[in-house]
């Protein structure tokens, strides 16, 4: 297997190769018991937290700022801070794009691989070379204590049953990947009193599945976690592990338990000067170029936009002017309920001409066909005209962008749901 510049995987690089962890996946679909997410958070080294969170576009902007200051980047990551296949339509156009723009450099993931599978075909086909699994036991029994609930398809599923669904989905992944060629890495928590004791039998059974190469990491307490007052593995107990866990597999002993909008070296802090120009990146408009003319908007009043995609019986239409302002167009009448997917197909047939649709919500198919129809999306409140006007010139719309996270730095922390590390 090729790891000669990849520092997760080849530890005689990580003091000469860097990477780059672009922070576009911020859903995730499990709850880790172990595991605190946190955005727009600085003062922590750890998987889980980032500065912002990146569109695909933005992330290519926010990219090429990276590599220009930072030249020893060989490496391209989505690590999350959700999990990337919650969120995988940010994340392959994201990895879609590295590859068109930086061909040379190497793609990887790390997710808990509960919704991998659909994707990897077309991860393989662009050459993404490493994928990093998040396997923390292999009997019911033991993993059932790890995770508070498993979320997949549309069903919320408890801590066994849910269990069960992730490990099976998990496993065929493994299987999947190896015979694509993928090298495959396995992240286990050591948690004490959890699975410490069975992390040997994980090992075996990963040796079998012919992984490349495990990371024992060491638990470690999220304030905020279902585990925060669980004790940390002692060095020695992590030393006994990872020397049992080797007759199995290689085992990688230089984790830095890295960000999910990790730059640089193993073991560098990000610079305020990244963190700054991150945060700048996730302020730009999504679209850029864009030549499409107008904006799409679901209002009750046509002053604010305060409707539901899905109660909407019409759009408003808007353009801009060509001294800068906004203009109403006209209403366009949506496709009646009831047709399926196929009224959201002819929705975006209707919106082809507008480069985004601003509305207070919409569900999961709507949002995925849109998307496919790079429509930009905005869940927004506030008033149309203001809105309107900061897409048409490229502002910051984070002001009226409905929130549902909390930092760590009491503006915005978000708790729980992180495939973690």
């Amino acid at each position: 297997m090729n790891i000669s510049n990849h520092p997760c995987f080849n530890v005689k690089v990580k003091g000469v190769c860097g990477r780059v962890h672009l922070p576009v996946a911020p859903r995730c679909n499990i709850q880790c018991n172990y595991c605190d997410r946190k955005h727009d958070c600085v003062d922590e080294t750890r998987p889980g937290v980032t500065a912002a969170i990146l569109k695909p576009s933005q992330a290519m902007t926010y990219l090429k700022y990276v590599i220009e200051q930072a030249k020893d980047i060989s490496v391209v990551g989505i690590v999350g801070p959700g999990d990337p296949f919650a969120n995988p339509d940010e994340t392959m156009e994201t990895l879609r794009l590295v590859q068109r723009q930086y061909p040379e450099m190497i793609r990887c993931v790390t997710t808990n691989g509960l919704g991998i599978g659909p994707y990897i075909d077309e991860l393989a086909a662009m050459n993404i070379s490493h994928v990093t699994i998040s396997l923390n036991a292999i009997d019911p029994e033991i993993g059932s204590k790890l995770y508070s609930f498993v979320r997949y398809g549309k069903r919320t599923l408890g801590p066994k049953p849910g269990f069960e669904v992730l490990l099976e989905k998990q496993l065929e992944a493994i299987i999947r990947l190896k015979e694509k060629n993928i090298i495959t890495k396995v992240n286990t928590v050591i948690i004490p009193g959890i699975n410490d004791d069975h992390i040997e039998t994980v090992a075996e059974k990963m040796a079998q599945l012919k992984v490349d190469i495990q990371n024992c990491i060491p638990f470690y307490p999220n304030k905020g976690s279902n585990f925060a007052n669980l004790p940390e593995p002692s060095d020695s107990a992590v030393e006994n592990i990872r020397k049992k866990a080797e007759k199995y597999i290689p085992q990688m002993y230089h984790c830095e338990r890295c960000r999910a909008d990790a730059v640089g070296l193993l073991g560098e802090r990000n610079s305020r000067k990244i963190i700054r120009k991150l945060q700048e990146c996730a302020e730009m408009p999504e679209i850029y170029g864009d030549d499409r003319p107008y904006v799409a908007v679901a209002s009750v009043d046509g002053r604010l936009i305060n409707q539901h995609l899905g109660k909407a019986e019409d759009l408003l239409i808007y353009g801009q002017k060509d001294n800068g302002g906004v203009y109403f167009i006209e209403a366009r009448k949506t496709p009646k309920p009831g047709g399926g997917t196929q009224r959201w197909e002819d929705l975006s047939n209707m919106l082809s001409d507008c480069r985004a649709l601003m509305v207070t919500g919409l569900g999961d198919s709507p949002r995925r066909i849109l998307k496919q129809k790079k429509i930009d999306i905005l869940e927004l409140d506030g008033t149309i005209i203001e809105a309107a006007e900061a897409v048409f010139e490229g502002h910051s719309r984070d002001f009226m962008l409905q929130r549902d996270v909390k930092a760590c730095n009491k503006k915005n922390p978000m708790a729980g749901m992180g495939s973690g590390f």
